[in-house]
């Protein structure tokens, strides 16, 4: 006869045994259901390697502000905008898509730009209900920009004014037919030069846009809150000049509409976003196709390798990185001259722009590639055939190659 005991304990062992088939059970669905976590070298977001728990909280902060705040009619958006959102134009921090190119306008030579009280240097084409677009005026210049990748920029914004002038060569000493310079623009109002910083003639190195028209990530991010959402800030009061006059608007939200710790948060955030994590690099097939890079001159410009000095952020000080880039003006030849320029550019002269990342860039661009400074190039083969001036004999070396070649040296590029 079976005792009051027993039966209870033969209750507690089948729903033991219960709860181990619902276990395994759950694992295996887990197997199938759930999602595996991106390896780190798939990803172009997180953080840099020794940071402090209280940057961690900025980082964090800065990532919920350029990832997470989206700007409306009620809280400071436009009315006259590109965008709402920072990162609706750099997805999982890589580079934008044709739907969030922006253009510039108004500048054709170095004397500046002569359509900045009509709306320049930027085109906000779109606009709140009840409010018209802003249009480009009549004769004006112009060039569209593809939104670029944001990772590592810390690495770059950390590198000192001498590292960069020391690759200048404006005479071409050394006969290769390159003959980077940098980009000297005026500094805002706000701008805070740091030791490393040289100023020539009132001037500062830029380093960040495509022509190299930001010298820090503060000067580039306070622009795009301005330009690219028409928010206001403490560092840009006012709302951008449209449609040839100043403030011609209602805006019923009152400035500033983006405090300065947001801002500093968001700056934090990009400075300390981790470099590209290479793939595939001990592949035979990646490893030649670098050889091939450097064989045929390609990192005369695209320079794989720099290593910082002291910085005011503890993990970013003496680390070599690679970004692939030397940060210096080009003159890149007449098929990618738009007859805009910013700053002391000549209008065919472009920054390097750094190669990291390019492997993934598809992954934020809708599987596509939109390679160059405007996006019109589809494929990495078609941006490096597009490339002229002082890139023509390393283009014209590429074109050369084999094709069992050409193919080792994209591999290698897609590895970055």
């Amino acid at each position: 006869m079976t005792t009051k005991n027993s039966m209870t304990k033969n209750k507690i062992v089948l729903f033991v045994v219960t709860l181990c088939f619902i276990a395994a059970a759950c694992s295996k669905l887990t197997e199938h259901i759930a999602p595996k976590s991106p390896d780190e070298d798939q990803l172009l977001d997180g953080p840099i390697e020794g940071l402090s728990e209280l940057e961690k909280r900025q980082f964090l902060a800065g990532d919920a502000a350029f990832n997470g705040e989206l700007f409306f009619s009620g809280n400071g958006l436009g009315p006259y905008f590109v965008t709402s959102s920072c990162g609706s134009c750099h997805a999982g921090d890589g580079k934008g898509h044709p739907f969030t190119t922006l253009t510039r306008f108004g500048q054709s030579d170095t004397l500046g730009n002569t359509y900045l009280h009509l709306g320049a240097p930027q085109l906000q084409n779109r606009a709140l209900p009840g409010f018209t677009p802003e249009q480009l005026p009549a004769g004006a210049s112009f060039s569209k920009f593809m939104p670029p990748a944001n990772t590592g920029l810390g690495f770059l914004e950390a590198l000192t004014d001498s590292q960069i002038l020391a690759n200048v060569d404006v005479e071409d000493a050394n006969a290769d037919g390159i003959s980077g310079r940098v980009n000297y623009v005026t500094a805002p109002d706000f701008f805070a030069p740091l030791a490393h910083h040289q100023p020539h003639n009132g001037k500062f190195i830029g380093r960040f846009g495509k022509k190299a028209a930001a010298i820090d990530l503060l000067h580039q991010t306070v622009n795009a809150y301005n330009q690219d959402m028409g928010i206001t800030s403490d560092y840009l009061p006012n709302e951008p000049v449209m449609n040839g006059l100043s403030n011609p608007y209602f805006d019923p939200f009152p400035g500033p509409e983006v405090q300065l710790s947001t801002i500093d948060n968001v700056v934090f955030y990009l400075r300390t976003l981790k470099a590209p994590v290479q793939r595939n690099s001990s592949d035979a097939e990646v490893i030649a196709g670098k050889q091939l890079f450097l064989d045929i001159n390609c990192g005369s410009c695209h320079i794989p390798e720099w290593t910082t000095q002291q910085s005011t952020i503890a993990a970013l000080s003496n680390k070599t990185f690679y970004p692939y880039t030397d940060l210096l003006l080009h003159d890149m030849g007449s098929g990618l001259d738009d007859g805009y320029t910013e700053g002391t550019a000549l209008t065919p002269e472009w920054r390097t722009p750094p190669l990291w990342g390019l492997g993934l860039s598809m992954n934020s661009q809708g599987g596509s590639y939109f390679l160059m400074h405007d996006g019109r190039a589809t494929s990495i083969q078609q941006a490096i055939e597009l490339h002229g001036g002082e890139a023509l004999a390393a283009k014209n070396l590429f074109v050369n190659l084999s094709q069992t070649d050409k193919l080792k040296l994209i591999k290698f590029l897609e590895s970055l």
